[in-house]
Order: C-alpha cells, then sequence, then structure tokens
C-alpha cells in the first residue's frame, strides 16, 4: 500500500483491523455482491434500512464509481465505471442488527474482513475512495493504438487514411501520419475525428 494506484486495485487490500473511524461507533465496510448488480444491492440496502428502521445504525451505501469518456468510431460518450466490480461501501454502527440487516439483503454474499467479524476501513482508505470519485477530469477511453490504420472524419484531411503515430490521452488528441502529395504529413486532431478503418 506505498502509493494510491496499489490502494486501489482491490478493495479486499484495503482492510487493516483498525477501530471504528469515529466517536459514535459509525465506520465503513466493505461488502462484497454479485458483480454487475452494485446498483440493485445498494437500492435493496436502503429499502431495508427505511422498512425495518436502521436509519440510525447504517447511514450511507455507496458504489464507488468514476466517468469515463469512451471514443468509439468517432462518437463520445460518457459512462460511469465502477472502480470495484462486485464491491460496495457501508457507512454503519455495526451492531448484531445491522450486521444482520446488510449480510441478508439479497445480493449480498457477505462483508470483507478477517474471520467472523467485518474489518472497517481506515478514514484515509475512505478518503482517497472518495476523492477518486470526486476526481474533475473524467478518464478517457479510445480504441485505438499506434501504428493502426484510421480515417480522419472531418477538417481538409477528411476522408484521408493514416497510421496513428501518437496519443495524448490527457489532452484526448493523436497524431495522425497521413500521405499528402507523397509525403507523410504529421496531423494532430481531436480522438473525435478519427475512427478506426
Amino acid at each position: 500500500m506505498d502509493n494510491e494506484k496499489d490502494l486501489l486495485d482491490d478493495p479486499e487490500d484495503l482492510l487493516d483491523g483498525d477501530e471504528p473511524s469515529s466517536l459514535d461507533g459509525r465506520a465503513w465496510y466493505v461488502i462484497h455482491c454479485y458483480s454487475g448488480y452494485e446498483n440493485k444491492v445498494r437500492h435493496s440496502i436502503e429499502q431495508r434500512i427505511e422498512t425495518m428502521g436502521m436509519q440510525d445504525h447504517i447511514f450511507d451505501v455507496v458504489v464507488p464509481t468514476e466517468e469515463e469518456i469512451e471514443i468509439k468510431e468517432g462518437k463520445r460518450r460518457t459512462i460511469e465505471r465502477r472502480v470495484f466490480p462486485g464491491y460496495l461501501l457501508v457507512q454503519m454502527i455495526l451492531t448484531e442488527e445491522s450486521w444482520y440487516v446488510v449480510r441478508n439483503t439479497p445480493g449480498v454474499t457477505g462483508f470483507v474482513g478477517m474471520g467472523d467479524v467485518p474489518t472497517p476501513l481506515r478514514p484515509e482508505e475512505v478518503a482517497k475512495i472518495m476523492n477518486r470519485m470526486e476526481a474533475e477530469a473524467p478518464k478517457v477511453k479510445f480504441d485505438f493504438q499506434i501504428g493502426e490504420k484510421v480515417r480522419i472524419g472531418t477538417g481538409p484531411f477528411a476522408d484521408f487514411i493514416g497510421s496513428v503515430s501518437e496519443i495524448d490521452a490527457e489532452r484526448a488528441k493523436v497524431r495522425v501520419m497521413v500521405s499528402f502529395f507523397g509525403r507523410e504529413t504529421p496531423v494532430e486532431l481531436d480522438f473525435l475525428h478519427v475512427q478506426k478503418v
């Protein structure tokens, strides 16, 4: 756990056995569920909190996600990607009743922790996850690689085919080498303006 990437790779690595992080005993716990059912399980837990009167013991249920811009076939769309597929975070005061409510929610396969007792996350671990979720600039995901042939969609080089020579993911730009009057010419374009051939 020397750096943030290591911390955020696997939610089971986040556990350390420390005591709950606040004076009233509330802490964040990691629960495991079937992958792809995170939002459904979150909704079920929230309903059970309401119907079983557990608002004083279970406070928040979070599916860690981050925004990602996907550029595919010249179209840009923003998608919400799960940071830890198959895991949710629950902020609660751990009692027999609260543990029972969460543990017996349909879709929950168990708490992450050592032995029979769930292990709370440390406050700095929770802060890193929440900060990652609130990151200002979404990651850009694209479907081409260096050396790959692409077609330019707009501008003076529209319909030209060239090969990708550089990719700048931070700026969402790509440099394409285009044959123009028998010479290779570099053209810098937005990810949106190229598509795979």
